[in-house]
Order: C-alpha cells, then sequence, then structure tokens
C-alpha cells in the first residue's frame, strides 16, 4: 500500500478512542475521511464533529461505495459485520487501525512507545506535552484526553512519535497486539500484570506478547523499564537494545530520591547512576504518577533535550482528563473521577488520593466494567485494594449478561470481605441508590473517588447536582 495514492477513507467503528484519533491525524493529513459506528457519543463523537467527518450511525453495507479507497477496520468489530462483508466483495483494501497508524505516520519517524499494565496513558500523555514543551513538535496518539492540547493526537511536525502501547488484540484478521505494529526507536514499560481476561489465558500469555514487543525495538534505541515490577524481569532480555531501569531504589539506573506532596503537587530530585540530574515539580498527586514522571524524564534526557527544558515542561502539565480528575466540589464535598478498574490501579489511586487530602475521608465508588473486572479473576485481591477507602461502594457489573454467569464477579462478595476486614462497604445496583446513600451520608470535607473504565452512567455530575 502506497499512502501517496490513497485519497479517501473509510474508518469502521470511527467512534473508539483510538480510531477517533486515527480519523482526525488522517483528516489533518489532507485525506478524505468518513466512517460508521453503533455507538455515537461524546467526547469522540464531538472530536469528529469538529474535524469536519461524516459519521454514518450502524453498520450498512449500502455505505460501502466505490470512492472509498481503503478501510480501516477497528478491533470491535466482526468478521461477520455487514460493512466488512461489503468492503470484502468489493475488493477494497483493508487494514487495522495499528497498521494505519503505522504506514501513515510512524514509517521514517523516531517512534516512542509506552506500555505497560498500569500508566501508559499518563505516561505518554506527559511525554508528548514535554516534547511539544520543548520545541520538539511531535505528533502523537494517546489513549486519553490531554488536557495541554485539548485532544488526544496531533500531527507530527518533526521525526517523532509518541504513541501509548497496548496489548490489546488488532482486529478480527489481526490477533496479535497492537504495539507490534508501532515500530519502536525507544521504549517505556511501566508494569506487567494480568488483565484483559477476554483476550489472554494467563500472566505468562500476557509476557508473551511483551516478549515480542521487546524483540522489535530498534538495536540502536533503548528501553526504560520500572525497577520494582518483578514480571518485567521476565520478559526484557530480549530487548536486543541498550536497557536501563528507573525506580525508587538506589540500584535502580535512574533513581527517584527525596519525593514530597504538598498542595497537591509532586517533586523530586532525579539521579542517574548516583549523580544528581536535576530537581523536578509535578502538578499530580500519587506515588506511582513520580515514577511516571521519572520515566518521561529520563527518555528525554536520553532523546537529547535538557534537563532545565523537561523540568519547565513537567511542571506545565495540565494532565488528562479521567485521570484523578477533580470533577467539581459542591458543599465541601469533592468528586473526583478516575479510570481505574485493576485491583493495582485501584490501590495506586487511593493512595495518591490519600496523600492529597490528609485527614479527610475518602469514599471509593467502583463500577465493575472492564472485560476483566466484572469477572471472577480478581474476587479475592479487590477487597485489599480497596483498603485506604474510608467508605466502599461496590455498584452493580456494567452489562453482566456479557459475561457467563459462572465466571462473573460477585459484588456482594468483594463487600463481605471487605467488611471482615473492619471496613465499611456497600454493594448498590444502581446510580441512584449509590447518590441516594451518598447524599444521606455525606459530611464536608469529604472526597468522593468515582472509579470506572467507562461512563458509569453519569454518576459524577449527578451526583454534584444532588448535593
Amino acid at each position: 500500500m502506497n499512502p501517496k495514492k490513497i485519497k479517501t477513507i473509510y474508518i469502521i467503528a470511527i467512534c473508539g478512542t483510538g480510531m477517533a484519533s486515527l480519523a482526525g491525524l488522517l483528516k489533518e493529513a489532507g485525506y478524505r475521511v468518513t466512517g460508521s459506528d453503533t455507538n455515537v457519543y461524546p467526547p469522540m463523537s464531538t472530536l469528529l464533529e469538529n474535524a469536519g467527518i461524516e459519521i454514518k450511525p450502524g453498520y450498512k453495507k449500502e455505505n460501502i461505495t466505490g470512492e472509498i479507497d481503503l478501510v480501516v477496520v477497528g478491533n470491535a468489530v466482526s468478521k461477520d459485520n455487514e460493512e466488512v462483508l461489503a468492503v470484502q466483495a468489493a475488493d477494497i483494501l483493508y487494514i487495522s487501525m495499528p497498521q494505519a497508524l503505522s504506514r501513515f505516520f510512524l514509517e521514517g519517524r523516531k517512534s516512542l512507545v509506552v506500555t505497560g499494565t498500569h500508566g501508559k496513558t499518563t505516561t505518554s500523555a506527559m511525554l508528548s506535552w514535554v516534547f511539544e514543551a520543548c520545541g520538539r513538535k511531535p505528533g502523537f496518539m494517546v489513549g486519553g484526553w490531554l488536557n495541554n492540547f485539548d485532544t488526544n493526537h496531533k500531527l507530527p511536525e518533526s521525526d517523532w512519535f509518541i504513541t501509548e502501547g497496548d496489548e490489546y488484540d488488532t482486529a478480527f484478521f489481526d490477533k496479535g497486539p497492537k504495539f507490534l505494529h508501532y515500530r519502536p526507536y525507544a521504549a517505556i514499560l511501566t508494569s506487567i500484570e494480568f488483565d484483559h481476561a477476554d483476550i489472554f489465558r494467563d500472566l505468562d500469555h500476557v509476557k508473551e506478547s511483551f516478549r515480542k514487543f521487546m524483540a522489535i525495538i530498534d538495536p540502536k534505541g533503548f528501553l526504560l523499564v520500572e525497577f520494582s515490577d518483578k514480571n518485567t524481569k521476565d520478559v526484557i532480555n530480549q530487548a536486543p537494545c541498550e536497557v536501563e531501569t528507573y525506580g525508587f531504589s538506589d540500584q535502580a539506573d535512574w533513581q527517584v530520591a527525596d519525593y514530597r506532596f504538598e498542595d497537591g503537587h509532586g517533586q523530586f530530585t532525579l539521579n542517574h547512576h548516583g549523580k544528581e540530574v536535576g530537581r523536578f515539580h509535578l502538578p499530580m498527586i500519587g506515588r506511582h504518577n513520580i515514577l511516571n514522571s521519572a520515566a518521561v524524564t529520563a527518555l528525554a534526557l536520553k532523546c537529547g533535550l535538557s534537563a532545565d527544558a523537561v523540568a519547565k515542561g513537567l511542571k506545565e502539565f495540565k494532565g488528562i482528563k479521567r485521570r484523578q480528575e477533580v470533577v467539581g466540589e459542591k458543599n465541601g464535598v469533592t468528586v473526583i473521577d478516575d479510570f481505574a478498574h485493576h485491583p493495582t490501579a485501584i490501590h495506586l489511586t487511593l493512595e495518591g488520593v490519600k496523600d492529597a487530602w490528609p485527614g479527610h475521608r475518602i469514599w471509593a465508588v467502583f463500577e465493575p466494567r472492564s472485560a476483566t473486572s466484572r469477572r471472577k479473576i480478581f474476587e479475592k485481591s479487590l477487597p485489599e485494594s480497596f483498603r485506604l477507602a474510608d467508605q466502599t461502594i461496590i455498584a452493580e457489573l456494567f452489562a453482566p449478561e456479557k459475561v457467563k454467569e459462572e465466571e462473573r464477579l460477585d459484588p456482594k462478595k468483594v463487600v463481605a470481605a471487605i467488611k471482615e476486614k473492619g471496613r465499611d462497604a456497600w454493594f448498590f445496583p444502581s446510580v441512584e441508590e449509590i447518590i441516594d446513600f451518598i447524599a444521606e451520608h455525606q459530611q464536608p470535607g469529604d472526597v468522593v473517588m468515582i472509579m470506572s473504565s467507562g461512563g458509569f452512567d453519569g454518576i459524577h455530575r449527578k451526583l454534584l447536582d444532588r448535593l
């Protein structure tokens, strides 16, 4: 496929986060772009509308016309999709989203990929802003909305492109991980844990995907890996490039030292092989975000950016939506939105909130929504992940019918286990019941952390309105 010969591109399942980002990039690059989806809603529908990209509601074979040069198929689309069958019948070239990103935007560039089970969205967003603030004009595609740019993608104006590297599968015709298409020159590996139970059998299966990714890093490039994560040690020997570690340990190549939080801001010193590189400030909470910023700083310095310029960029980082985002404050109660859905992420999120609001009563409100969190896999580990919350509410599973009954998480068992540990916890099947309970029992100074990998029926605004 020669991108120069392509003029009109059609995207099936265009409203997915990655698909909408790709659509925006292609439109800005000068291609005629349109597409279809059954789930048309903000913020992706807004992004597409603002870009002047038409969205056709529903999948219909009539949408596939002779003027289309290329079709991009989302990984949520099945092989018997009506439009897919029409594309095949018309013998129109079709590829996946990762393939399109690679062929249109990564070829010939220095591709920086952030991957790992946790923290990759925040880390890739932070890296994108630091490179931009340092005048490197990178392109990027990130699975979150970057407040500094007010978007989740940007057309490159240089040789640099930054991508959030997802281990999820690519398409119905390519069951390999997305990140195997991203041509990494350099990469950050934050962590490896079992996740995506709908496509991975077990932790070893997850590790195998990361081993394949390690093997394709440019031998002239490098890999930065978090020091303390034991699972990453099982895969990094596949990397053909220089490998360095970062973390809080004095044995890490890039060591975080003297970190602390003040007024919702973090700060730390970064040392490289025992020599101080600089002091850095970050307008975010959470020990895990200190680690993320250390990885970004190390990568940026290895790419030739100056410590002073990186420090300025980090200080100006405005975060991303749905990552410990304060939605509002009403009558002394602060409501926060976060994407956390894995036990480790839930614990780290609550740890960050505890650090930022010491002495305040913390509510944890969790919706089991992701493919993994709706399954029994973490039923025994979930209760401990809420240990730092003073009050915990577990909602009903989102679309439980999509998981076999014998495989489903039982929220009531999670609540019972939390209570056995001496903590307050409740199960409520509906958003209305959750809001009623919080409104009745809230106190000034409370912090309500709402965690879900989806919209959670608009609970954040509904709660603020009720308060």
